[in-house]
């Protein structure tokens, strides 16, 4: 079998599966991207100034950080950053995919042990795949089935060898929140390092938006951190929260850091614009668990059940191709809503995936819910 072949017989698979993907243009209502703040579509604080300044930013070749791509901008950010959680230092990377994959590639060696929630998102699974560790999936947000894991390893563990507990804080595809700080005991009682990728929940959670870690007043209890920018803060990149000894570690050992060209200096001035107004947009929060709570009354009081229970709004349909069609009548209506098919989610549990945002408008939310049951 020539290549081509090989290639045309897997995509002729996925088709008939009703899992061929292709790019869709945006159009309608946008109730699929991570923009939970409303900064991508223009929405900004009141009185806050959002054009970004590019006032003495350098426009250098590109290259890594450890070469012509590190800035003053970006140690300005970082120090933002670290300050917004009240840790003791950050580290900006060009995505959340390349982040967590990269931290956990780098610290987690293959006498390792790291028990991760089974609904883990993919860049998670990609980096202790790369580390070659030894792998514990416990049964999603199951404390039960987490501590049974660490109780067998820890009373077999030897000297050099190191745990890690990774989870999410919310969870992208169900919309539910880890118990952080239950999981956190659990971490301190058997010597465990935890490691919570917080990329959907920054910018929403907390009084100032710095996340579930820092809500669950478990800042001092955490490993890491992995944040990103592209959703709810509306800025390219991504970031770490860590001690000033692993970003030292990471910055002479991660390759993901090494051999990456660096966000341009001109995203660091868009972070450097964005990252105080998240830091005091309590209005847009506000609104956000409002739209949330309004939205997800309304799916209930017409019989639809979702699950979670944040501005991540899951309705599993079933079967695949019963989510697309679903899907593309509430597209052919005006409202931009995805289908989320295996393997990005489990068998059998393809779904609609509703995305809430600050700057929806409660009538058009009670529209879609009756759009939903119709």
């Amino acid at each position: 079998m020539s290549l081509n072949s090989r290639w045309t017989q897997i995509l002729d698979g996925l088709k008939t599966q009703g899992r061929f993907r292709s790019f869709v243009l945006p159009r309608g209502i946008d109730l699929t991207s991570n923009d939970y703040l409303g900064y991508g579509n223009g929405r900004q604080v009141r009185g806050f100034d959002h054009r970004v300044s590019q006032e003495n930013l350098p426009r250098t070749g590109m290259a890594s950080r450890l070469l012509r791509g590190h800035h003053a901008v970006w140690d300005e950010v970082e120090a933002t950053v670290a300050a917004w959680h009240g840790a003791e230092t950050a580290l900006i990377m060009t995505s959340g995919f390349t982040a967590n994959e990269g931290l956990i590639a780098t610290i987690c060696e293959p006498a390792d042990w790291v028990a991760g929630d089974e609904l883990n998102h993919a860049c998670i699974a990609e980096g202790l795949r790369l580390a070659k560790c030894r792998r514990f999936a416990y049964k999603h947000n199951d404390l039960n089935h987490l501590e049974e894991g660490l109780k067998a390893e820890a009373a077999k563990r030897s000297e050099g060898r190191e745990m890690f507990i990774i989870t999410e804080a919310l969870f992208s595809m169900e919309g539910d929140r880890a118990p952080l700080k239950e999981i956190a005991d659990l971490a301190e009682r058997y010597g465990a390092h935890l490691i919570v990728d917080e990329a959907h929940s920054t910018g929403c959670y907390g009084e100032n938006g710095s996340g579930c870690v820092d809500s669950a007043g478990i800042r001092a209890r955490v490993l890491a951190t992995m944040h990103t920018g592209g959703k709810a803060l509306g800025v390219p990149g991504a970031y770490l929260v860590c001690s000033r000894l692993l970003k030292d570690y990471l910055i002479n050992r991660c390759r993901h850091l090494i051999f990456t060209t660096a966000l341009p200096a001109a995203c660091g001035g868009w972070w450097r614009e964005m990252l105080p107004q998240v830091r005091a947009d309590q209005e847009g929060r506000r609104r956000l668990f409002e739209n949330t709570s309004l939205f997800r009354q309304e799916l209930s009081d017409k019989g639809i059940m979702a699950l979670g229970d944040s501005y991540i709004v899951p309705v599993v349909i079933g079967d695949d191709e019963p989510a697309v069609k679903a899907a593309r009548r509430l597209q052919e209506m005006g409202y931009d809503i995805r289908a989320i098919r295996p393997p990005s989610v489990p068998l059998g549990t393809s779904r609609l995936r509703v995305s809430i945002h600050a700057d929806h408008k409660p009538e058009m939310l009670r529209e879609l819910a009756q759009a939903m049951a119709g």
